[in-house]
């Protein structure tokens, strides 16, 4: 099969007749859906099914159905949760989109054609699965619906507006790990209805970014706490 000339780096391909977001075949996603069997196991199902080519983040997405907005901003945050991944930045900008989504109360997901297009490598995908398998598996096992009025429509909006902020800071060359870890427990909060692991996100990603604004604005008034840090962990960042 050719490619498109003029796909990115994603190495983006259409799939023939497929149509692409937001006019999908599928109906559109439920969040007040009760949870429909493991999180795990439809990563594991996704990464696994045989295919004839390598899918798309739109063909992925679309398989997804009602759970689309969770299980799609899970899936694109557990590869950023390795420390200083290359390419984190590329893959924050779909989270941000998708979380800015949840806290406006959008009910379809949307991205750009570009991305919907973008190729995911069944590398990505096998790796993702095997590290859900062994390390995410716990939280599967320990979340339910629960606390109910911070898992409602209020309680979306401002886990999704904790996500999309979590996000931006992901795109900063300084640390990926604790942004995403924060955006992986509000995930599965949102995918299991639980209040609990929504709220645990929340307060993570709010914490790590008034930590980063603590910085940048130690930074900016040249405080030697803040020097100190960008010298020994970022070194390659240029200094006020």
């Amino acid at each position: 099969m050719e490619r498109d000339p003029r796909v990115c780096t994603f190495a983006l391909e259409q799939k023939p007749n497929q149509p692409i977001w937001p006019f999908m075949t599928s109906a559109p996603p439920n969040l007040d859906a009760a949870p429909q069997g493991g999180f795990i196991d439809a990563i594991v199902e996704i990464a696994r099914t045989p295919r004839a080519h390598v899918p798309t983040l739109g063909e992925i997405l679309d398989a997804l159905d009602d759970r689309a907005f969770g299980l799609s901003i899970l899936l694109l945050a557990i590869p950023c949760l390795v420390p200083g991944l290359p390419g984190a930045q590329l893959i924050a900008l779909p989270i941000f989109l998708l979380s800015a989504q949840v806290a406006l109360g959008r009910r379809e997901p949307w991205l750009p054609g570009f991305l919907m297009r973008a190729n995911v490598k069944l590398a990505v995908l096998n790796a993702a699965a095997d590290f859900a398998t062994k390390r995410l598996r716990w939280m599967e096992r320990v979340s339910r619906r629960r606390w109910r009025k911070l898992s409602g429509r209020v309680g979306e909006r401002v886990t999704g507006f904790a996500m999309a902020l979590a996000s931006i800071t992901i795109m900063l060359p300084i640390a990926n790990t604790v942004p995403s870890l924060a955006i992986t427990l509000a995930a599965v909060g949102l995918l299991q209805r639980d209040g609990r692991f929504m709220l645990a996100g929340t307060l993570i990603a709010l914490i790590w970014i008034g930590l980063i604004c603590v910085l940048i604005i130690g930074l900016m008034t040249g405080a030697g706490f803040a020097v100190d840090l960008i010298q020994r962990y970022a070194p390659w960042m240029p200094l006020p």
